[in-house]
């Protein structure tokens, strides 16, 4: 089994928006993207990256296909202190369950260290979702407390609480 990450681009964005399921949609982008969509926020990504600044993200690919989405953000969110690089993650459904998301976070954190963005990684991810709390423990991040986010809602419209795991790296 071989993942890698890679840029984004306007042939990844069908493949990219057919991974997205209920799952995706509730923990991390809270809708559906659509082709004008997903191109934009890719072309906001590869600007970024190519400025090293703000949100880089990244598709996951197992075994040369696409099997999910990664990015990092040194941007201010709930939970974060100055340093710290926000982690975020999807993986598509036929690719849950064989360690892509751990080795992704894993990847994403190398990239964090190689081109200096942040001292701290962190994953802010609601209690109720054991799959992406099982991932944080197993790519070594550490549980150090909740925050009520001011920006992210729970679907029933009441503010979500987000544990926030962290991972020195220096």
């Amino acid at each position: 089994m071989q993942i890698e990450l890679r840029p984004l681009g306007a042939d990844d964005i069908e493949s990219h928006n057919a991974g997205e399921d209920e799952q995706t949609v509730r923990w991390l982008t809270g809708g559906r993207g659509t082709v004008e969509t997903t191109a934009s926020h890719f072309a906001t990504l590869a600007d970024n990256l190519a400025a090293g600044r703000g949100k880089r993200g990244f598709g996951v690919w197992l075994d040369g296909a696409l099997a999910g989405y990664v990015d990092c953000d040194p941007g201010p969110a709930d939970g974060l202190a100055d340093g710290d690089v926000n982690i975020s993650y999807a993986v598509h459904p036929w690719a849950r369950g064989r360690g892509v998301a751990v080795a992704a976070v894993e990847l994403t954190c190398g990239f964090i260290r190689e081109h200096r963005i942040g001292r701290r990684a962190v994953i802010r991810v609601e209690p109720d979702n054991l799959a992406s709390v099982r991932v944080a423990e197993k790519a070594g991040f550490r549980h150090v407390g909740d925050v009520e986010s001011s920006a992210e809602l729970r679907p029933d419209g009441t503010p979500a609480v987000l544990g926030i795991h962290v991972l020195d790296l220096e």
